[in-house]
């Protein structure tokens, strides 16, 4: 885990009022059990429990740096820093045309296939699985989303399709991309019939799957998305 989002989420915990109530809610958005966690952090869960109920005092930042490195290690990054903005309210402006987590995951290929989507890079990944989607108007997501509000596109997942309307060369979505620390499964960019190269190799440094999609009316590819 990069040293930044070590930081951000340590000062978090440190800076809350109530770090205990935090530990306890971030552990079980993740699913973690108690006695798992405890674990982890090589402490009982006794410890643990009155850490989360607030039964002892705040924790330092010795403790919150191992109850950081615990979750992380069980759950991973991506699944972390969702899990510490999930309740927050934003309004994305008009940024999120859809948003969807799907029942079960499919195959990076079978939904770009659904789409008439054209490959770029990341040919050697289309067997991996994505679990949801986000349509994006990608002008207003510029616009509206700022710092943290990029992790709400995410929704659940970081394992899954972005698909970026209102693009013209395709890079500005893979500077996004790059810049952030979570990365999704595709990046798919409506609009444009062509690719920077740059663009091109970002997809590759970042380790995503670059497709471009047909100039039909976003309408009908969020339709075509409803069905998988």
């Amino acid at each position: 885990m990069e040293e930044e989002e070590i930081y951000t989420i340590a000062g978090m915990l440190l800076l809350n009022d109530s770090p205990g109530k935090l530990m306890r809610d971030l552990r079980e958005r993740l699913g973690i059990r108690q006695n798992e966690l405890a674990r982890a952090m090589r402490i009982s869960s006794a410890v643990l429990s009155e850490y989360e109920n607030q039964k002892r005092r705040k924790p330092g930042a010795h403790t919150i740096k191992n109850y950081i490195n615990a979750i992380v290690r069980l759950r991973g990054v991506p699944a972390v820093l969702l899990a510490l903005h999930e309740n927050e309210n934003v309004d994305s402006g008009g940024a999120i045309l859809a948003i969807r987590e799907l029942k079960e995951p499919i195959r990076s290929a079978d939904l770009l296939k659904a789409l008439s989507a054209r490959v770029w890079s990341g040919e050697d990944m289309l067997d991996l699985p994505v679990f949801g989607y986000t349509v994006l108007d990608s002008i207003r997501a510029i616009i509206a989303l700022k710092g943290n509000q990029f992790f709400k596109i995410f929704g659940k997942s970081s394992e899954r399709a972005l698909i970026f309307s209102k693009v013209g060369l395709g890079r500005s979505p893979l500077v996004a991309v790059r810049i952030s620390p979570l990365k999704p499964r595709v990046v798919a960019i409506h609009g444009t019939e062509s690719l920077e190269e740059v663009s091109v190799e970002i997809a590759k440094a970042e380790r995503v799957i670059l497709a471009t999609l047909p100039k039909v009316p976003i309408e009908d590819l969020i339709s075509r998305l409803a069905t998988l």
